[in-house]
């Protein structure tokens, strides 16, 4: 049995090897504050070894997805000085660090504010899906900072010269304008259609194996030059065709029937 935190910021759903993490600060659009990124990165370390867990799907409440930073936190964080700020802003980056590599496969469904912060957890999904009247947008620059420890991760998921774009320019865009970018997977008119969408996304991602999906998730975010990456894909792949999905898959394929992994 999972040991889930107790969280005051997040509802926290379990069923069928999907967890849904809802953002819970409606009152502020789910502005994320300290606590909230504590709660969802003590969330990711329960989950990150077990495999029964496949799938995290992060929406927000009241409509919203993330409204970005918590003005309250930071205003306190200035009154503490500088290195109170930078424990705030890189706590933060962890967040996005820890939700990018985690083994499951990652979801974000987009509504409402998906702004600065909110943003950033869009970028390191590995599977987004938007509303098309969702706000997106970095408005950092015009509040007098900077995206600190979004920006690299919006560089990964659009391209320097559409992050730069939206970084320099604080430029706000809907969801289709971000389908077009490539922050987003799928784009839909309404929320009974976005939550339509996730629900055939969860079941495309449950006909994967857990372990495989695990590793090809690495595999794809390893940045290490080629050859060297080449010769670990290799050993991974031996492993996985050796081992017990490997021969599962093998043996439902020519049963024609489903793997055990499947619902």
């Amino acid at each position: 049995m999972i040991a889930l935190p107790v969280c005051r910021t997040l509802r926290l759903a379990l069923e069928g090897g999907v967890l849904r993490i809802t953002l819970a600060r409606p009152d502020s659009r789910n502005a994320m504050n300290r606590q909230m990124v504590d709660e969802l990165r003590a969330t990711l370390a329960a989950v990150r070894l077990d495999h029964s867990v496949r799938v995290l799907v992060l929406r927000g409440d009241g409509g919203h997805f993330c409204a970005g930073g918590d003005l309250q936190d930071m205003a306190r964080a200035r009154d503490a000085g500088v290195e109170a700020c930078r424990d705030l802003n890189r706590a933060f980056g962890a967040l996005l660090e820890e939700t990018q590599s985690a083994s499951q496969v990652v979801i974000a469904l987009l509504q409402g504010a998906v702004l600065g912060g909110g943003l950033g957890l869009a970028c390191v999904s590995d599977i987004a899906i938007a509303q098309s009247s969702a706000g997106f947008g970095l408005p950092e620059t015009s509040l007098g900072v900077l995206p600190a420890q979004i920006a690299p991760f919006v560089v990964r998921r659009v391209g320097l010269t559409q992050a730069r774009r939206l970084a320099l320019t604080a430029a706000r865009f809907d969801g289709n304008e971000a389908g077009r970018l490539g922050l987003v997977h799928f784009v839909e008119v309404d929320e009974k259609a976005l939550d339509a969408r996730l629900e055939t996304v969860i079941a495309q991602v449950l006909r994967c194996a857990p372990a495989a999906n695990a590793l090809t998730k690495a595999l794809l975010l390893d940045e290490q030059p080629l050859g060297p990456l080449l010769d670990q894909a290799a050993e991974w792949f031996a492993k996985a065709v050796t081992g017990e999905e490997g021969a599962e898959g093998t043996l439902a394929f020519v049963q024609k029937r489903a793997p055990r992994w499947q619902p």
